[in-house]
Order: C-alpha cells, then sequence, then structure tokens
C-alpha cells in the first residue's frame, strides 16, 4: 500500500514537471531539491543527440507517453543513456531534453571510488557521446552587505517622489535619470536567472511577470536575497512614493531560480550546471529579449552551447565578471556575452563595461531595502541600461547596444546612459535639461 502511494506521488510529480517544463520549451524528469546538499564531486553531466523516433508504420498505434509534451527523449536517446549507464556503472539521477539544441542531458551518478576525471576521459572517446563533463558549480558574485550608512530619510530629487532616491549614488553616476526622460523599458522582458525574487515586495508591484524554481522540485516562488537585489536595481517601480527607482522601471522580469543561498554562516549562493541549464532553457522558450547572469564559475560546454544559441538567436546575455577577474570562465568566457565589472576596481579590458557596484541601495526580502555590492549589482545597471536602448530600438543587436555603452565611458568611468541613448537616437539634446521620468507603476 504504502509503495503504491510513494509510486502516484512520483507519477503526479512527473506529470507536473512536465506540465511546467513544457511550456519553457525544456522537458524534463526528476528534479532533485539541489539545495537538500548533494555531492558535486560525484556527479557528471552527459549528453547523447535526440533524434526523432522513426514513425509508426501505418494502422500502428503510437506510444503513449511520446505524445506528452514532456517526455525525457526519444526510444534511441533513451536507449543510448540506458546502455552508456550499464557500460560505465552510471547511475541516472535526472534527465531532460533541451530542444533547441536537440540533446538528451542527463546527470549520472558516478559508481564508488571511480576517477571522475578517467571516468570523464572515456566518455568523451565514446563516439554515442555528445558532451561529458563534470557537474561544475557556480557563484552569484554579490558581496556581504557594507554597514548602514545614512538613515534613508535624504530628500528625494525632485523629478522623482520615491524617497530613497537621493541615496541612490550609482543611479545619478550612469545618469539613468536623463535616460528616463525618453525611455522606461517598456516592452523589454528580462530573464533573470538567479536566486528567488520577492515578487510581493511593493516596490516590485506588477513587475515580475513569471516565476519558475528550478532547485526545488515544484516549490513555491522563494523570496531570496541576491535574486530580489538583482531585480530591485534593474526594475524597481518608479515615482510611487516608496524606495528607489529602478534602470529599467517599466521591463518586466521573468524570474527564474537556478540557484540557492548558502547555508549560514557561508555567504553568497550556489547554482549548477543542471538548473542552469534548465533556466536557459527556459529562458530561450520565452520572449526575454536580455538574459541577466549575476553570476560566474568555471567554462561548462552545456552552458556555453546555450548562451551560443541565445546570442546567435539575437538575444543580449549580460554576465558578472568574477572576483578573480579572469574573462575565460562561465558565463563572460562566452563569445557574445556583453561583460560587466564595478567601476570602482581597476579596468579590466576594453571590451568588459563598468557600473557601481559598491554600496548600490536595492530590495531586500519582506519588503525592505539594503546596501549590497559586487559586480552582479553593476551587471543588472548594465542590463537595465540595455533595456531601455531596446525599448527605443527592438531590433538592435547586441553588438551595436554594448558599442554604445562603451563609447559612452569617459577615462574609465562607468556606463552613461543618456549619452548612449542620445546616440541610438542622433540627438545629443536627449541630455539636456533636468530629468522629467514618467509617473505610476508603468503598465
Amino acid at each position: 500500500m504504502r509503495a503504491a502511494a510513494a509510486l502516484r506521488d512520483i507519477i503526479f510529480a512527473v506529470l507536473a514537471l512536465a506540465a511546467g517544463a513544457a511550456a519553457a520549451g525544456v522537458r524534463t524528469v526528476e528534479a532533485p531539491d539541489w539545495a537538500a546538499g548533494y555531492d558535486a564531486t560525484q556527479m557528471i553531466v552527459v549528453a547523447v543527440a535526440e533524434k526523432p523516433d522513426p514513425q509508426p508504420a501505418a494502422g500502428a498505434t503510437p506510444r503513449g507517453y511520446d505524445a506528452l509534451p514532456n517526455y525525457s527523449g526519444g526510444d534511441r536517446a533513451v536507449a543510448t543513456a540506458a546502455k552508456l549507464s550499464s557500460d560505465y556503472a552510471l547511475r541516472e539521477l535526472s534527465a531532460w531534453v533541451i530542444e533547441p539544441l536537440r540533446l538528451r542531458c542527463m546527470v549520472f551518478a558516478l559508481p564508488p571510488a571511480a576517477d571522475r576525471a578517467d571516468v570523464l576521459a572515456q566518455l568523451q572517446r565514446d563516439r554515442r557521446v555528445r558532451i561529458a563533463q563534470p557537474l561544475q558549480e557556480f557563484e552569484t558574485l554579490g558581496l556581504p552587505a557594507a554597514p548602514a550608512g545614512a538613515a534613508a530619510t535624504v530628500a528625494p530629487e525632485s523629478a522623482y517622489n520615491d524617497p530613497y532616491l537621493g541615496l541612490q549614488h550609482s543611479f545619478s553616476a550612469i545618469a539613468a535619470a536623463g535616460a528616463q526622460r525618453t525611455t522606461r523599458g517598456d516592452g523589454v522582458s528580462i530573464a533573470l536567472i538567479d536566486t528567488g525574487v520577492d515578487a510581493a515586495h511593493p516596490d516590485l508591484d506588477g513587475r515580475i511577470a513569471l516565476q519558475r524554481d528550478f532547485v526545488g522540485a515544484g516549490n513555491a516562488p522563494t523570496a531570496e536575497r541576491h535574486g530580489t537585489e538583482v531585480a530591485g536595481v534593474i526594475s524597481a517601480v518608479a515615482n510611487n512614493k516608496l524606495g528607489i527607482v529602478g534602470i529599467a522601471p517599466a521591463a518586466r522580469v521573468l524570474a527564474y531560480r537556478a540557484c540557492w543561498p548558502l547555508p549560514p554562516p557561508a555567504e553568497g549562493a550556489r547554482c549548477n550546471s543542471y538548473t542552469l541549464a534548465l533556466a536557459l532553457g527556459a529562458a530561450l522558450a520565452s520572449d526575454a529579449r536580455i538574459i541577466n547572469l549575476s553570476l560566474g564559475g568555471p567554462a561548462d560546454p552545456l552552458l556555453e552551447q546555450l548562451v551560443a544559441h541565445a546570442i546567435e538567436r539575437g538575444t543580449v546575455v549580460v554576465g558578472a565578471v568574477p572576483p578573480d577577474r579572469r574573462l575565460d570562465g562561465f558565463p563572460v568566457g562566452v563569445a557574445g556575452v556583453i561583460a560587466v565589472d564595478a567601476a570602482e576596481d581597476a579596468p579590466l579590458s576594453a571590451r568588459v563595461l563598468r557600473a557601481p557596484g559598491r554600496d548600490i541601495l536595492t530590495l531586500e526580502p519582506g519588503g525592505h531595502f539594503d546596501y549590497a555590492s559586487g559586480s552582479s549589482l553593476a551587471t543588472a545597471q548594465v542590463t537595465g541600461a540595455l533595456a531601455l536602448l531596446l525599448s527605443l530600438k527592438p531590433g538592435e543587436s547586441a553588438t551595436r547596444l554594448a558599442a554604445l555603452l562603451q563609447r559612452s565611458q569617459r577615462s574609465g568611468a562607468p556606463i552613461d546612459i543618456c549619452r548612449a541613448v542620445a546616440a541610438l537616437r542622433q540627438d545629443a539634446a536627449v541630455c539636456d535639461g533636468d530629468a522629467l521620468p514618467p509617473t505610476g507603476k508603468g503598465p
């Protein structure tokens, strides 16, 4: 009886995942609760070709499970995975299909005492295998909150009624107010791949268009610090007599939870190849024009292919420079990704955009506000700037947009969004006069 109930629960869980993932264009079964803990050193990611199964002969009845929008692979791919499991004594923990890449991906557990490097080397030589790599781990790139500075009672700038704007030094440093005379980011959707976002925060009212969780198996949306901070920088509501102003306050945010906070006393949050692949697949299937990746880690073949595919489709991908300042990891090492560093650090490369990254006032879960630091926050500002530009010219390429922002930087200073908007519109008068932002909460 108990076994039957357990089996029923598993079936319901798989069907629920199928329904959710179908909308994202990512088909998956199983979904470990990664935040509950696991040993990444004993796991690998393997991908094989996902080829259409042969059509049934006339009069034959097709297999029922293939009619589901979310099966975990065609017969041939499933059979290949099973043979690989047998040949290498691997245990399949999860499997999903990435349709744009025509891959069936698996997370495998290694057998006890196996040498991961040796197993991967064998798999990489196996002609049945498209990708074989470690289950990589990645970190969000925020820093612990700085001690609170002045009390949040500074009078607002005359053009806005948001009471904490006077504490947003980064907002004025990148000339966001001047840019908002012309554009607020209307019509632009941004995929935020991060920790959970507090969509109920009053300064995000109406800005979070969707939430998906790829960390826990179908858990309810989780309000977490890093994702909420990044979302606040990007799209906190302007002129609602509350809190702060986002860089693109009319942009829509699609919040994909692929990272989870580390347990105290550790700081930061973690993601892995599996959760990020699912979130990227969902972003690819959405209407997002920008993907924000305020995180970093090692090079990752599977994730690199997903991001490269997004860029080929015209999606703008923005990534944070990691603390070691290397540009060969994921995501900033992928060609076409717009890399962003904190402007307070020494200039790193001509191709790296710069925005303030220290003591950035933003949102915190539970309706709160606080300061945060790190290239994560600088990346969010550039994402907001790109949304402003795309709202004016939706078909503009990522290369052109990055060039506009690069040229707006003077002598190592951060980006100047107003100058970039003026260049895009070929109208230097855009940045003249006082900023006159829109009122209300936006659409």
